[in-house]
C-alpha cells in the first residue's frame, strides 16, 4: 500500500483531498498539519485510523518533517499547508512569508532525503496577477503577483522548480480557481456570506462588486488533484479551473437566491442586506485561466455545474451550524471587524 503525506490535510481543500483518498483508493494517508485558524481535526474524524495517521505539525519544523518523511518512506508528499488568504496578508505579511516560502524550502529539504516520487505543491491562479482585458493564462503565461498572499506562492513555485532543476526532485504544480464546499472557513466570499446570510447579518461586497473569478466545486478540484499527482508529467504545471466566469456581485446574488428558497423568504429582503465597503487595497478585477492542458493530457472536466455545486454548499452549511459556530468563535471576530465592520487595518 502507497502512503501519501499530505501537508495541511485539516484544511479546507487539503480535508477534502484527504477524504477523496479514503473514500476512492487504497492509499495509506499521513495528514501533517499544524491546526491553525482554519485547520480543523473535526474535518476528517471520520476516517479510520487504520487509512490515515494525523501528525499535529508546521511545515516550517524541519526536523519534525524530516523525522516523519523518514519514518514514513512515502510515494508522494502533497503540499496544501500555506496561509492563504489575500485580506489577512494584507495586514500582516510575515506569517504568508514564513509558512508559504520557508515552509517549502524545509519541506524540499526534507524531500531530498527521501525518495519520493512525486512532490506536488498546489499553488494558486493568483499568481498570474490581474487579467482584465488579457486572454487567460496558460502554464507558460508570465507570474505578476498582486498581493503578498500571491507573490508568497510564486516564490513557492519558483523555489520548487528550482529544487527540480539542481537535485532532480520529482516536482509537480497546480494552480487552481477559487474554491468553493464543505469544511471552507468564513473568511473566504462564499462561506462568509452564507454564515451572514443564514445569521440575519449584512452581504459585505468590496468596491463594485464586479471583480471576475472562476469558481470550482472543491470535489472536482480534488479529483483534478489526484489525476495530476497519479498522472501528471513530472516537472510541469497544470492549471485547474471550469473557464466559467462570474462577478463576485453575481455570485452574492445567486448565494441570496439559495438562502431564500432554503428560508421561505423573499429575495428582495436579502439582497436589501447587500453593503457595499471600502475595496481591498490592490484588489484584481480578473482571474482566468486556459485548462486545456489538464483536460487534454489527464482526460479531466469538472461535473459539478454552479448552481447545483452552490446549492450543495447551502445544504451543509445549514446542516453544520455547530461546526460553524465553533470555527468562527474568538479570533475570527477581530478578524471580520478589522476588514469589512470598520476599516483596513483598524481593529476594535
Amino acid at each position: 500500500m502507497k502512503t501519501i503525506f499530505v501537508t495541511g490535510g485539516c484544511g479546507f481543500i487539503g480535508s477534502n483531498f484527504v477524504r477523496l483518498l479514503s473514500t476512492s483508493t487504497d492509499y495509506r494517508i499521513v495528514n501533517f498539519d499544524k491546526l491553525t485558524y482554519a485547520g480543523n481535526l473535526e474535518n476528517v474524524a471520520d476516517i479510520s485510523r487504520e487509512r490515515m495517521r494525523f501528525v499535529q505539525g508546521d511545515i516550517c519544523d524541519r526536523e519534525l518533517v524530516e523525522r516523519t518523511l523518514a519514518e514514513e518512506q512515502p510515494w508522494a508528499v502533497v503540499n496544501f499547508a500555506a496561509e492563504s488568504h489575500v485580506d489577512r496578508s494584507i495586514l500582516d505579511s510575515s506569517p504568508f512569508l514564513q509558512t508559504n516560502i520557508g515552509g517549502v524550502q524545509s519541506l524540499l529539504e526534507a524531500a531530498r532525503r527521501v525518495a519520493v516520487e512525486r512532490f506536488l505543491h498546489i499553488s494558486t491562479d493568483e499568481v498570474y496577477g490581474d487579467k482584465l482585458g488579457k486572454a487567460p493564462s496558460n502554464e507558460d503565461s508570465s507570474l505578476a503577483p498582486s498581493s503578498p498572499y500571491s507573490a508568497s506562492k510564486a516564490a513557492a513555485d519558483l523555489l520548487c522548480f528550482s529544487y527540480r532543476r539542481t537535485y532532480g526532485l520529482p516536482i509537480l504544480i497546480t494552480r487552481s480557481s477559487n474554491n468553493y464546499g464543505p469544511y471552507q472557513f468564513p473568511e473566504k466570499l462564499i462561506p462568509l456570506l452564507l454564515r451572514n446570510g443564514l445569521g440575519d447579518l449584512d452581504f459585505p461586497v468590496y468596491g463594485d462588486g464586479l471583480q471576475i473569478r472562476d469558481w470550482i466545486h472543491v470535489e472536482d478540484n480534488c479529483r483534478a488533484l489526484m489525476a495530476v499527482m497519479e498522472k501528471g508529467q513530472i516537472g510541469s504545471i497544470y492549471n485547474i479551473g471550469t473557464s466559467e466566469e462570474r462577478s463576485n456581485f453575481a455570485v452574492v446574488e445567486a448565494i441570496c437566491g439559495a438562502i431564500a428558497a432554503h428560508k421561505g423568504v423573499d429575495l428582495g429582503q436579502l439582497t436589501a442586506r447587500i453593503r457595499y465597503v471600502t475595496d481591498r487595497p490592490g484588489h484584481d478585477r480578473r482571474y482566468a485561466l486556459d485548462t486545456a492542458k489538464v483536460r487534454n493530457e489527464l482526460g479531466w472536466t469538472a461535473r459539478v455545474e454552479f448552481s447545483i455545486g452552490l446549492q450543495r454548499t447551502v445544504d451543509w452549511y445549514l446542516s453544520h451550524a455547530e461546526w460553524v459556530a465553533r470555527v468562527t468563535s474568538g479570533e475570527y471576530r477581530k478578524y471580520y471587524d478589522s476588514v469589512y465592520a470598520q476599516s483596513w487595518g483598524q481593529s476594535s
